[in-house]
């Protein structure tokens, strides 16, 4: 386990190989996507991220990235002082697991509820063969389950049955860092509150750090102690929920807040973002948002900003260093 229990990602990368044309795959020519580019940040033990963005800007390689099952291009990935490298050892893949978000994929439908957490006990032998039983009834009553529940398969239980079970089979292996990829996405609203209530508690039963990765800010909003906002595989902006839902500085950030969806409109309001990301196969040398930014200038085209700091966050945005310009104009 870690000394100190802070999760350190430093100048993390995955890119993947890609075929461009039949004739390039015959020439042994090949271009890369750029999944997560070059993101850094730390989290200590027992606070809660959320990652927020729209689809495909690499939250979910990330968040797969630091559990294991995608190797990383570059960069590294410590939890205290063990480095986690793309071959982990048995008690290194313990330390961080991952709540999917179609818990009706990711379980065995030919196995009991019971079947997959016993398998998961007794391969990583978490507890001695006679008291698997006993365990996992401990995770049932953990994630808030009837214990009548561990005989029955997951196909014939309601959605948020089945990603409780996806939980307790995470709390299974005792990690100290869960991420949870859309892991409500799929669920009723009101199952969707039930889902984070708990992930909540058991964050603070168990002294987890949670990562919560969502395109849903609501969500994103009611579980975080901080927010870290991805765009075209790099971070964009991070600081404290509160602060950043109530005063974002990157105007990325400020274009998905005026996304989300609202009651009223007033007429002839304009969209919030305005046309397509980038593609991942060619990410532009600047600002990656400034081609859709309704605010960028020269600088923003050329040359690609940094983790700015402001007053209790950073945000990769030329305007947070130079609030004052004569914005559009280049001067």
């Amino acid at each position: 386990m870690s000394s100190d229990g802070t999760l350190v990602v430093d100048r993390l990368s995955v890119r993947f190989a890609v075929d461009k044309s039949w004739l390039g795959r015959l020439r042994g020519r090949t271009s890369e996507l750029t999944a997560v580019d070059d993101v850094s940040f730390t989290v200590d033990r027992g606070r809660s991220l959320g990652i927020v963005g729209e689809s495909g800007c690499g939250k979910s390689t990330l968040a797969r990235a630091l559990v294991g099952l995608v190797d990383p291009s570059a960069g590294d990935i410590h939890y205290g002082s063990t480095r986690l490298r793309a071959r982990r050892t048995r008690p290194q893949k313990r330390l961080i697991q991952m709540v999917f978000q179609d818990p009706g994929s990711s379980l065995n439908p030919s196995m009991t509820a019971r079947g997959v957490l016993s398998e998961l006990l007794r391969v990583h032998r978490m507890v001695p063969g006679a008291d698997v039983d006993e365990r996992c009834e401990e995770l049932f009553d953990l994630v808030e389950l009837p214990s009548r529940f561990l005989d029955v398969r997951p196909r014939n239980m309601s959605g948020g049955q089945r990603q409780r079970i996806g939980i307790a089979r995470a709390l299974a292996l005792e990690p100290e860092v869960l991420i949870a990829d859309e892991s409500v996405a799929a669920l009723d609203v009101s199952v969707q509150a039930s889902v984070l209530n708990l992930l909540t508690d058991l964050r603070r039963r168990l002294g987890l750090t949670l990562l919560f990765v969502s395109h849903d800010l609501a969500v994103i909003r009611h579980v975080s102690d901080e927010v870290m906002v991805m765009y075209l595989g790099g971070m964009v902006e991070r600081g404290p929920a509160a602060q950043l839902f109530d005063d974002p500085q990157h105007p990325y950030t400020k274009a998905l807040l005026a996304s989300a969806p609202r009651l009223k409109r007033d007429l002839g309001e304009e969209p919030a973002i305005v046309g397509e990301p980038a593609s991942a196969l060619d990410i532009p040398p600047g600002c990656r948002f400034a081609a859709r930014c309704p605010v960028s200038f020269d600088r923003c085209h050329s040359e690609r900003p940094g983790l700015i700091e402001h007053s209790g966050g950073k945000a990769a945005c030329w305007l947070v260093e130079e609030p004052a310009i004569i914005v559009g104009t280049g001067e």
